[in-house]
């Protein structure tokens, strides 16, 4: 074996060399940069040949290994001994196909084939590992950012669609109203009646849209009181409530009277079956002299007051007074947007009896607040509503709206401070006309050019949840 090497400062030259050297059939060992030039380490065929080929008498020489692999990619070009004896002249020149074409490593001496491992090894450079688990976790990154921006994109279009959707409802509920006031020019008499005693604009327009045409001013007005009534759910009488007994507790937020409405329920107890089948409870540890006033409600009825704290001494005190009739639960005030709405609930409900909520509703208060408190105190179902402080209301179309809408059942109204006197049960017909009779002078405050825009915002009042029970007929 005649290994030789070959140095130039470029590969270029240092392959031309090895070409006119060996011939274009050498085999390049190796081919690496020393020293600012370019060395590689080539044999000659004839020499890879007598490597490949054992002798006859050793081991290798059975069986007979096959030497036409070597001239695999030129079949039909001569030997390198046939070239070199026709003369420089007679040999094709060299392409960079011959140079660099791959050849199928030829059989080696074992000595010679660890040595030449060895020797690409030193020369090669190492190639990096493959981290599969880095791939792996940065194709994840990419999948999960990927993820996100779609769904930020997503989620920027459907706000966009919803705010266009919206003002195209509130464009055509425009336009719609506009012709409606021209044709039929007594139902936006009927819209301004309704909306200056308090009611919705969802709930006029539905009640409009359904009022059956060919109808004057006060036939409309009949129809629609006549409407309202029927939809307003109220308790007959009493003894529903009062002589089947049970346990009921008061609540709603601050200041909305549920002391002084527990105390007027209590005088209405005591004097239907006595004061040792009626006992109170308060929960109103926090406000200072709360409790005082419902003791002192207790001590001119002639019934013991029990204070609680939390669930559990709910659950002594509710399991001690198992035997009265009636209890009566005053529960603390708080804003509809406190957590511990929340929780006064889920204490109620766990207190191991069956304790109807009765929920007190300001007729001071406006639409919206309404909601608010009924959607925050509403838990797993009120058992019926109190409506409060109706001698201070200016207008309680706005209570009568979110009664009728919330699907209550209206028990009481108190309309004063006395005991028991202002307590009265709940008449739909006087409601009604109580909401009409007191706003009957500011039904001009809505020019017939602010309805439209009033009625912008009801265009989608059809798929209104809260109006799809409201009878009719």
């Amino acid at each position: 074996m005649n290994v030789k090497k070959f140095t130039a400062a470029t590969s270029r030259e240092a392959l031309r060399k090895v070409r006119d050297a060996l011939g274009p059939d050498a085999v390049i060992l190796s081919n690496r940069p020393v020293d600012g030039v370019v060395e590689i380490l080539a044999l000659d065929n004839d020499d890879v040949a007598s490597l490949a080929s054992p002798a006859a008498e050793s081991d290798m020489a059975a069986p007979q290994p096959r030497l036409d692999h070597l001239h695999a990619f030129e079949p039909e070009a001569p030997s390198f001994v046939n070239r070199r004896a026709a003369g420089p002249a007679a040999a094709p020149a060299p392409t960079p196909e011959h140079v660099f074409a791959p050849r199928r490593a030829p059989q080696m001496e074992p000595e010679f084939e660890a040595a030449f491992t060895s020797r690409r090894a030193t020369a090669a450079p190492a190639e990096p590992a493959f981290d599969m688990a880095a791939m792996t976790q940065m194709m994840q990154a990419a999948i999960a950012q990927a993820r996100e921006s779609a769904a930020a994109e997503m989620n920027g279009m459907m706000s966009e669609i919803r705010a266009m959707r919206g003002m195209m409802e509130s464009q055509l509920a425009e336009l719609s109203w506009g012709s409606t006031q021209q044709r039929e020019p007594q139902k936006a008499a009927v819209l301004r009646e309704m909306l200056a005693a308090g009611f919705s604009a969802s709930l006029s327009r539905y009640l409009i849209d359904k009022m059956p045409a060919n109808k004057d001013a006060a036939e409309a007005m009949r129809w629609i009181k006549t409407v309202l009534a029927r939809n307003l759910t109220t308790m007959a009488d009493e003894d529903s409530l009062l002589d089947k007994g049970g346990v009921f507790a008061l609540v709603g937020p601050t200041g909305v009277g549920k002391t002084t409405t527990t105390a007027k329920l209590a005088a209405r107890c005591v004097m239907r079956h006595g004061p040792e089948k009626l006992a109170l409870i308060t929960t109103d540890a926090y406000r200072i002299g709360g409790h005082e006033q419902l003791r002192i409600y207790g001590k001119i009825l002639g019934v013991m007051v029990h204070s609680v704290k939390d669930e559990a001494d709910l659950r002594i005190a509710l399991k001690e007074l198992k035997n009265k009739h009636t209890v009566l639960i005053d529960t603390i005030g708080m804003s509809q947007r406190d957590q511990m709405v929340t929780e006064q609930v889920a204490m109620l409900a766990g207190a191991g009896a069956d304790v109807k909520r009765l929920l007190c509703l300001n007729a001071t208060s406006t639409n919206e607040t309404l909601n608010e408190v009924v959607r925050a105190y509403q838990g797993s179902g009120l058992h019926g509503c109190i409506m409060t402080k109706l001698d201070e209301a200016a207008s309680i179309g706005n209570v009568l709206d979110v009664v009728i809408r919330q699907k209550l059942n209206l028990h009481y109204i108190s309309n004063g401070q006395r005991v028991p006197e202002d307590l009265h049960l709940a008449d739909r017909a006087m409601l009604v006309d109580r909401a009409f009779r007191g706003r009957r002078d500011a039904g001009n405050q809505f020019d017939d050019a602010d309805l439209p825009l009033v009625m912008a915002h009801t265009g989608n009042v059809a798929n209104d949840s809260s109006l799809r029970g409201v009878r009719l007929g």
